[in-house]
């Protein structure tokens, strides 16, 4: 794929494009390798453009996007301006249409999953004061995933109780089933990343396949990759969502290294390319291009600039007649940026425009008069991207503290000036939005944010409580608002060095994984929050808490919002759920009781004290107050279902049915009400339909390691055994920890003939519950298959010893069935029998 050769005047003009001047041995690498086939060990598919600010890193990478497309490359290029992987997705796809290469599937399917997400959310005018909102139970769902707690593994490995995870998933299921029309809907929603991502693969790469290069370009990378790393690692390296071509190529660019937690073991596949300030040469060469030839004038711009090729290139297309030109009597930066300006109009217009952390026209028409934003933008030190433009740090710093010394009262008046015309602009966008719905939507966000940016510009003592509530809000919204609100205060801090916020800007500057969490902790143990909000605060963190498994710190915080507000029945609800999850039963139940009480009347609170008093085997009680939710609610199927699965347990079959059936014609996109309907179809002796049932079930949400292990049993019934193992493997892949999942693979083992896997899974599930009487049981009868009979013996002897009645019945039935052993018994106690 060598390169047709150039002329020498080709040369040169490709080298002075744009007046690129400088980093040559950068440009020559990425040439050399796109020449490159890819086939070629020494092929790099993936580089890394690594320095401070203002070393001239987004200036490199458009002149290597410049370079790409020289070589008929499609390109796309994106900064700190996407904020999850989703988001990345879209970006280059739009940047892909734009050059006539659109990427068709993957947009029809990222437009139905922004279709879905917006009905999942939308308002939810019936909900109780203890039921989180879909909105938030899907952001905290997501974000869980997204650190990779669901499934339970990396960072949170070992923290997470994936029993409650799974339940907080299947509620949470179950809430946007209601919702949305199907279940693939459903999986969508909760998970777009690993569904949007191999469409978005195999678009990508049959593009690939027809030109010589794609070229993905991440710039201002030390603020994406906490969102991104993981994925764009796994689309480069990993190959878990497909194979991508190797002629795809990606350059990221940032100020620090690569997270060595994400690739360490990839940095071999890493092409660094670091820069550091230009050095002399390459400074003389910059104004050399720039026609500024006169020494004494190129030793003041060189001292003053420090190598910075932001500043060279800035002093130098100012095109200084004399050293005196350059010099500036006031020290600031600000002056050596806009000396030679000399409309004052225009000197105003810059001055006022560093303000905002990016602008566009309305931004500037708030700011500035006369018609100067054309203007603008073209400055040296103004960066474009995608309509919007914003200013270096470099410049941005020394000119916001020039207007903040200079003139304190000008100062707040402009940013009060900014932050009401945001604030007008968020409250237009709301007309047409629903309340659940705004923390998910990109321009209401970048309204919100900026409002309470240049609020804490305008006024830090006045403006950081309410900045402190937002953080609270912006927790229960995921990871990308938290983080962005929590940006904006840093940023704050860093833009008026005053005293309330400096130490907030440091603390919030270090949040790292899971930062909802780590914020709402800093929220509670700094000093700021205004009291009457702390108690939202608790319950959010004890809400993060107990989605990571840490029930003993959920319940502790929900202690501590009952001391501040002690007529919350949502934290009496919230720590009744960590009391469950501890097997506190009777003081979760009391919990439930006091939040029925302070809120009677609220459907969703009377359906999880039924709940939790079915878990106790008071049937009775159980259907009193699921008869009062479906009576407050006759239309909501899960009303419907938790009365038909407590007359399920309660053993009433007929009851059940009628309930379950209910549930299924409300929603029947609901999973678990049919396997629920299945088993009960099964007690009554209807096997076709009872299997019918589980198999829709299982269909709409093929990973329920309940309904896996009923469905198994019915084909262990029937003699499919191979049938039943692939069911349970599943299962137990799922609830590894789930003692009776895996006691009943290894029954199906027994069955088939396989004691040596029956064996090993009754032993792990004694392992996991030693009171297993039921596994016990089964154990010694394999030992017996295998000539174990010391052995057998034992578990006999400590099965009866925990459940007499149980182990002489199975022991009976057996003797019944072969007739082949006697077994006398050592007397033991009584004991009770784990539930199945």
């Amino acid at each position: 794929m060598a390169e047709q050769r150039v002329s020498r005047q080709e040369l040169i003009r490709r080298r002075r494009r744009g007046g690129f001047v400088g980093r040559r041995a950068e440009l020559a690498a990425f040439r050399e390798n796109l020449d490159r086939d890819p086939a070629d060990e020494a092929y790099q598919f993936l580089f890394h453009v690594r320095g401070n600010a203002g070393v001239g890193k987004t200036s490199l990478l458009r002149q290597l996007e410049a370079v790409a497309r020289e070589r008929d490359s499609v390109t796309a290029y994106l900064d700190d301006d996407v904020h999850s992987a989703v988001e990345a997705m879209a970006a280059i796809s739009a940047q892909c249409e734009r050059q006539g290469r659109p990427l068709k599937r993957f947009d029809r399917l990222l437009a139905g999953y922004r279709q879905r997400r917006h009905e999942a959310e939308s308002a939810e005018p019936g909900q109780s004061d203890g039921e989180p909102s879909v909105a938030g139970t899907l952001a905290a769902q997501v974000g869980l995933a997204g650190l990779g707690a669901v499934p339970v593994v990396g960072a949170l490995a070992g923290a997470v109780d994936p029993q409650q995870v799974a339940l907080g998933a299947d509620r949470l299921r179950g809430l946007l089933s209601a919702r949305l029309r199907s279940h693939d809907d459903v999986q969508l929603v909760l998970t777009p990343v690993p569904l949007l991502t191999p469409v978005f693969l195999a678009d990508l790469a049959e593009l690939a396949g027809r030109l010589p290069r794609v070229a993905l370009f991440f710039d201002t990378y030390e603020r994406t990759a906490p969102v991104l790393d993981g994925w764009l690692r796994e689309l480069l390296v990993g190959g878990g969502y497909g194979d991508l071509p190797l002629n795809v190529l990606v350059v990221l660019a940032g100020q620090r290294r690569l997270d060595p937690r994400v690739w360490a073991d990839s940095m071999d596949l890493v092409a660094e390319l670091p820069l550091e300030v230009f050095t002399e040469t390459e400074a003389r060469q910059l104004l050399t291009a720039r026609g500024i030839t006169d020494e004494r004038v190129t030793g003041t711009v060189l001292r003053l600039a420090g190598g910075l090729p932001v500043l060279l290139d800035t002093l130098a297309q100012t095109r200084p007649a004399g050293p005196e030109a350059v010099q500036d009597p006031s020290g600031t930066a600000v002056e050596r940026f806009l000396r030679w300006e000399t409309d004052p109009e225009r000197r105003a217009a810059a001055l006022a425009c560093a303000l905002p952390l990016q602008l566009d026209q309305d931004v500037y028409e708030v700011l500035a008069e006369g018609d100067h934003y054309a203007w603008l933008r073209a400055l040296p030190f103004v960066n474009d991207q995608a309509g919007r433009v914003r200013y270096h740090d470099v410049v941005r710093t020394p000119m916001l503290r020039l207007q903040r010394t200079g003139s304190p009262l000008g100062w707040r008046e402009q940013h009060t000036a900014l932050a009401e015309a945001f604030g007008r602009w968020r409250a237009a966008l709301e007309q047409d939005l629903p309340p659940d719905g705004r923390w998910a939507d990109g321009t209401w966000l970048e309204y919100r944010l900026g409002e309470t940016y240049h609020r804490l510009c305008a006024n830090p003592h006045q403006a950081l409580p309410a900045a402190l509530v937002e953080l609270v809000a912006a927790c229960a919204s995921g990871d990308s608002a938290c983080r962005r609100a929590a940006q904006v205060v840093v940023q704050a801090a860093r833009d008026t060095e005053a005293e309330p916020l400096g130490r907030w800007g440091e603390r919030l500057g270090g949040l790292d994984e899971d930062p909802e969490l780590a914020l709402l902790t800093l929220l509670l143990t700094e000093p700021g929050l205004p009291a009457e909000h702390r108690a939202d605060c608790f319950l959010a963190r004890a809400g993060r808490y107990g989605a990571a498994g840490d029930h003993p710190a959920a319940v502790a915080d929900c202690t501590a919002a009952l001391a501040l507000d002690p007529g919350s029945a949502r934290a009496y609800a919230s720590r009744a759920v960590g009391l469950r999850a501890l097997k506190q039963l009777p003081e979760a139940l009391a919990d439930y009781q006091r939040a029925v009480e302070l809120a009677p009347g609220q459907p969703a609170l009377l359906v999880q004290r039924g709940r939790l008093l079915r878990t106790l085997g008071r049937f009775e009680e159980a259907l009193r107050d699921l008869d009062l939710a479906v009576g407050l609610d006759p239309a909501d199927w899960l009303h419907r279902a938790e009365r038909g699965e407590t007359h399920r347990l309660a053993d009433r079959p007929a009851e059940a049915l009628a309930e379950l059936t209910r549930a299924t014609e409300l929603n029947g996109a609901a999973a678990w009400p049919w396997a629920s309907r299945g088993w009960v179809l099964h007690q009554l002796g209807r096997g076709g339909e009872a299997l019918a049932d589980l198999d829709r079930s299982l269909e709409l949400d093929p990973r329920q390691p309940w309904a896996l292990t009923r469905r198994a049993e019915l084909h262990r019934r029937a003699d499919r055994f191979e049938a039943a193992l692939t069911d349970l493997d599943l299962a137990v892949t799922l609830s590894p920890g789930w003692q009776w999942v895996v006691a009943e693979r290894g029954e199906t083992h027994r069955l088939a003939g396989r004691p040596g896997r029956a064996l090993a899974d009754f032993s792990r599930a004694i392992e996991l519950s030693p009171t297993y009487a039921w596994a016990l049981v089964r154990r010694g009868q394999t030992h017996q298959l295998l000539g174990a009979h010391r052995e057998a013996l034992a578990d006999w002897a400590e099965a009866r010893r925990l459940d007499p009645d149980l182990t002489d019945r199975m022991l009976a039935a057996a003797q019944h069935r072969t007739g082949t052993f006697r077994v006398r018994l050592a007397e033991g106690g009584a004991g009770g029998l784990p539930g199945a």
